[in-house]
């Protein structure tokens, strides 16, 4: 029981760290950053305007899909190499 409490804090903890995490991702040539924390929250977008064509809002929308869909994709990567071995301690997956 003491060993899974243990365990059980080290996963809080890398949780906690996750949240430390930022991924940075650009589309359009930097047009559009995407900041997404390992915790899978969206924490900042960043458009240079003098790289953006507002008489094309189209494919602003897509750099804007592209660079969140890359962010999260990255973010899941870094969360699930943290969190995989902890899991695995746990019986709930993982190495």
């Amino acid at each position: 029981m003491f060993n899974q409490l243990k365990m059980l804090n080290q996963v809080k903890k890398a949780q906690k760290e996750l949240a430390k995490e930022i991924v940075e991702v650009e589309a359009g040539d930097g047009a559009v950053v995407v900041q997404v924390t390992a915790e899978l929250k969206l924490k900042n977008v960043e458009i240079d305007p003098e790289r953006v064509d507002l008489n094309d809002i189209e494919e602003l929308e897509k750099w804007i899909q592209s660079a969140i869909n890359d962010g999260y994709a990255k973010a899941q990567q870094i969360a699930a190499e943290k969190m995989q071995p902890l899991l695995g301690q746990l019986g709930l997956g993982g190495a």
